[in-house]
């Protein structure tokens, strides 16, 4: 008895040691902006745009203010309380400045039309530590915008830690014409408008979307499911040669959660190419490390799709839990003009269906592992994957061009992922300074998803010979990846 229960205190320290040990790398990861700045000013309900100075004592009222008064190379620290009024960045930075909530999440910004948009000459410049989102449901149209303007003018903007949260009309994040050099770290976003997305990524280059969390919770907002909204990322090209590239290109989208679906049965968590143009509308993009729940029995397309894309690497994700969906795996179609996608490659990635749902046709279950129409794939790689279909046989389609068995080097076994259908969605708690599974910060929230929902509990069942030549140099936690590699996000 007693070694019974030195054996379970002892699997209790060694839990919460290597907890902290994931928290710890996620929260370097994500940890406040290690910049040197020469002067921080601050901003205040309280203050005064014109008598302030930007002092601690006389602080100005407006970041839009402070934003065109500080030198270059400032830190703007921004009060706690509530901000009303639409914010707009011109300004261009050489050395950058940082615009930083004081507490995180304590600074909240809201308005009743866009309420944060980079423009003009908008350039290195961070933005952290806010809750920013839509004053009610007659707000529009966008929360965030990184508006390009068809030049390279606005580039080099970082959101980092952010809540990013309800909009009613639009897009919670969209970064459009001509945009580059973006950054979105470590950020929750959720409940966004009826056929609009978390981020619109809209032909723009070199935007890295990492270590975030994507999911939707209308009743934890007081709003209606009403299942209209689409994919939480797109990736796309809608303008044609109206800015300085056409086609999206160089995305990477890098280590974030996904879960809780409650949008329309037309889409899914990751969508490349939309608009059913007559050229690429995505080149160049790269999907891994990322962990998708299918903890809601709400019903999608897929959870990964494209249209009218090519040079697409969708590797090292694990994608677990019944999923109701067309496709547990992936989509690829035509409409509209579209090109026939080519070069998508899948190495690496474990697909995990605990209750064998792939296959069986029901409106409520997965049918197919893909709907590929052949005609509309031209090329692609699987090798390396694992599929687990709860025990039942893998599902195969004549008429897909993706099946399990085009695999050469696949793997089925059980990665035993645990039961993520009682996940908690973090909605933020304003009143308590917290997030409702009981975390205070984004990273802590992160790291609870990832250990409870996305950690193999025998890691070594899934140990295999991969293709090494994809896998990430770190994981879905900001860890180097150990030898022997694993599949998966972790």
């Amino acid at each position: 008895m007693k070694k019974s229960i030195y054996l379970m205190i002892c699997l209790f320290f060694s839990f919460v040691l290597t907890y902290s040990a994931h928290a710890n790398k996620l929260l370097n990861q994500c940890k406040s902006t290690n910049v040197k700045y020469e002067n921080s000013y601050f901003v205040s309900n309280d203050g005064d745009n014109y008598k302030g100075d930007g002092s601690r004592l006389k602080p100005w009222k407006n970041i839009s203010v402070a934003v065109l008064k500080v030198e270059d190379g400032s830190s703007i620290i921004v009060k706690p309380g509530i901000y009303q009024g639409a914010i707009k960045i011109r300004r261009k930075f050489e050395k950058g400045i940082l615009v930083k909530s004081e507490f995180p999440y304590q600074a909240k910004i809201t308005n009743n039309q866009r309420v944060i948009a980079f423009i003009g000459n908008a350039s290195n410049i961070i933005f952290e530590g806010f809750d920013i989102f839509h004053t009610n449901n007659n707000t529009k149209p966008l929360v965030v915008h990184i508006d390009g303007g068809g030049s390279k003018n606005v580039n080099n903007i970082t959101l980092k830690n952010n809540i990013i949260h309800d909009s009613y009309n639009n897009d919670l994040l969209k970064i459009n014409n001509g945009a580059k050099d973006i950054k979105v770290f470590c950020n929750m976003f959720y409940n966004q408008g009826d056929s609009d997305e978390h981020i619109d990524i809209n032909s723009a280059s070199n935007v890295q979307i990492q270590s975030n969390i994507f999911f939707n919770d209308f009743n934890g907002s007081n709003r209606e499911i009403t299942n209209k909204s689409s994919s939480y990322i797109v990736i796309k090209d809608s303008n044609g040669s109206d800015d300085w590239l056409i086609g999206a290109n160089n995305i990477q989208v890098n280590g974030n959660i996904f879960f809780n679906w409650q949008g329309s049965p037309g889409y899914g968590f990751v969508l490349v190419g939309e608009d059913g143009k007559s050229y690429f509308e995505a080149t160049n993009i790269k999907i891994f490390n990322n962990l998708m729940l299918g903890n809601s029995k709400i019903s999608m397309r897929s959870p990964f799709g494209v249209k009218g894309a090519k040079d697409i690497w969708f590797y090292n994700n694990t994608i677990t839990g019944d999923l109701p969906s067309n496709a547990f795996a992936m989509r690829v179609n035509n409409e509209g003009e579209n090109k026939t996608s080519t070069n998508l490659f899948f190495y690496n990635n474990i697909w995990s269906d605990p209750l064998g749902t792939m296959g069986i046709g029901s409106s409520e279950k997965s049918i197919d592992f893909s709907d590929t129409y052949l005609h509309q794939l031209n090329t692609f790689v699987m090798e390396s994957n694992i599929i687990w279909n709860g025990g039942e046989s893998l599902p195969y389609s004549f008429f897909d061009a993706i099946n399990p068995n085009d695999d050469n080097n696949l793997t089925v076994i059980d990665p035993t992922f645990p039961d993520n259908r009682h996940l908690v969605p973090p909605i933020w708690n304003a009143k308590r300074n917290e997030f409702n599974d009981g975390s205070f910060s984004i990273s802590e929230t992160f790291n609870r998803l990832v250990y409870f929902y996305g950690s193999p509990k025998f890691p070594s069942n899934i140990q295999k010979s991969l293709n090494s030549e994809y896998i990430p140099l770190y994981n879905i936690l900001g860890q180097r990846r150990k030898q022997p590699h694993t599949a998966g996000a972790l």
